[in-house]
């Protein structure tokens, strides 16, 4: 027979075992390591030119740009990208409140009241949402578009054109309102 002092050991190890057991941390294997997935570089009041033979053909500016291991640019806080046809002439200009550099592909994704704006002929174009394909020249949707010019407003679903709005095609038109009197 146990006595009171064995029973009352008794019971406290056990209770002393029973919360050891349940405190146990969730140790994790050392070998994964977790990995920092954050930006490795933050610049800020960024200006970079594009050119070919000692001729601008692109100046891009943000505030902020972060860039990441595998390359990718992230422009957190906007950027506005101006086209020259010319030195000096702009000939159209993309504004955004963020955007995303895919280096791999050399793609530009921006998002978030994008607007572009072909000088020459005065038209501009709204979406939320824009791809630009820097290689091939173009820039494209598959989001709502507005496009505002000098004698009307054209709106539709997903668009296609080259990247200074010069040529432009509306996926699936949905409206178009005249603004001449």
């Amino acid at each position: 027979m146990l006595t009171m002092s064995k029973a009352y050991l008794l019971a406290l190890l056990l209770v002393l075992a029973c919360m050891g057991l349940s405190c146990q941390k969730d140790l994790k294997d050392p070998d994964k390591e977790e990995k920092y997935t954050g930006p490795l570089i933050e610049n800020k009041d960024v200006v970079t030119l594009y050119s070919d033979s000692a001729k601008l053909l692109i100046k891009l500016q943000a505030p902020v740009q972060q860039e990441f291991e595998n390359g990718d640019g992230v422009f957190p806080k906007g950027l506005f990208v101006e086209f020259y046809e010319a030195p000096g002439n702009v000939s159209s200009t993309i504004k955004a409140n963020y955007g995303k550099q895919e280096r791999n592909k050399d793609i530009y994704i921006a998002r978030g009241n994008v607007v572009v704006h072909n000088i020459a002929k005065q038209e501009k174009l709204e979406t939320e949402e824009l791809f630009w394909d820097k290689n091939k020249a173009e820039i494209y949707t598959e989001k709502f578009v507005k496009i505002t010019t000098p004698e009307r407003v054209l709106m539709g679903q997903g668009l296609r054109a080259n990247q200074d709005l010069s040529r432009y095609r509306i996926l699936k038109p949905t409206g178009v309102l005249d603004l001449r009197e």
